[in-house]
């Protein structure tokens, strides 16, 4: 075999040469087991500029004082230093550390709270409003203007919008107060989610939503699935064939906008809707309509049924509910 002949040309040739007349690589006769003759390996040896076990002792009792509990490595060496100690390097104070299992955030500092996420339902208009802003670019860089859109999440229906110069909690209120007297809700009907911009999480507007008997939700930081129909509406405005790169103007922002709208809430067939429009829904017509529908394709499947070859045609559903992040750890209502 050619590992037993390594074995025996090793003592007189070496084992570079041995290995190499029999073209067998010297890792590979590393990694087999030799037996005793290689025998154990031997412990390795503490180099000599390592602290001892004293020393190591001494540099985590003052990591571990009160003065140092919260603070950095880097400013321990540094604060040791201006007092005349030395007692290890800043990275031998890490590993130190790490021996320890005590590499962690040192610094006192805030502690932000779990944010709960947001499960919202609606089952039908005027339950569950959101709300967003976005930017439209105006006519120079760095000139903007700013879009607020509420957006009814069951019907998709944006029952109200404004754009304005500049992004106010004065404006939202405003905007918010009059969506709700214009659609003639009632305390205790609806539920507004939002995210977490300072428009959204003002004190006005918290107050306004208070007196209107109106429950305010909020996504968690930096998560845009937590608002993903406003999301999913500012995307339809801005894929528009006709969205510009820029306005030109105040006016002309509001003019496209002012037709955007009423194309959105009453020509636009939305899939999440079993295409119907917007204000179809929202107006409670989706039963009607989907009924005359299913009249429709049960005459075609009647005059042709050779032509429906998996079952009779059906036209799409309205949901009849509607989730801001569906529970997934309880039973769902029934769609």
């Amino acid at each position: 075999m050619i590992a037993s002949g390594v074995d025996e040309l090793v003592p007189l040739a070496g084992t570079r040469a041995a290995c190499a007349a029999f073209a067998m690589p010297r890792a590979s006769w590393y990694r087999r087991d030799h037996g005793p003759r290689l025998g154990p390996l031997a412990p390795r040896p503490a180099p000599p500029r390592a602290l001892s076990d004293p020393e190591r002792a001494a540099v985590l009792h003052e990591l571990h004082s009160k003065r140092f509990a919260d603070t950095a490595p880097a400013a321990v060496w540094a604060t040791l230093l201006d007092e005349g100690t030395y007692l290890a390097s800043e990275r031998t104070m890490y590993r130190i550390l790490a021996a320890n299992a005590e590499v962690r955030e040192r610094r006192d500092q805030l502690r932000h709270p779990p944010y709960a996420r947001p499960e919202l339902l609606a089952t039908g208009p005027r339950e569950l409003f959101s709300w967003d802003i976005t930017k439209l670019r105006g006519p120079a860089k760095r000139a903007h203007y700013h879009l607020y859109v509420i957006l009814d999440v069951f019907s998709r229906y944006v029952p109200g919008w404004m754009v304005a110069t500049r992004e106010s909690a004065a404006l939202a209120q405003r905007l918010i107060a009059d969506t709700v007297e214009k659609e003639g809700i009632t305390p205790g009907q609806l539920t507004i989610h939002a995210d977490r911009g300072t428009s959204m999480r003002s004190k006005s507007v918290e107050l306004l939503l208070a007196d209107l008997g109106i429950e305010r939700s909020h996504s968690r930081p930096h998560v845009s699935d937590d608002n993903p129909y406003s999301e999913a509406q500012f995307k339809t405005l801005k894929y528009r064939p006709d969205f510009p790169a820029r306005f030109g103007s105040l006016e002309d922002a509001r003019a496209f906008c002012a037709v955007f709208f009423t194309w959105y809430n009453t020509v636009h067939r939305h899939s999440g809707i079993g295409l119907l429009t917007p204000a179809d829904v929202h107006a409670g017509r989706a039963a009607g309509i989907t009924a005359a529908r299913a009249v429709t394709l049960d005459a075609a499947y009647a005059a042709h049924p050779e032509r429906f070859v998996r079952h009779p045609p059906r036209p799409p559903q309205v949901p009849t509910a509607v989730w801001i992040n569906p529970p997934t750890d309880k039973e769902m209502p029934p769609q």
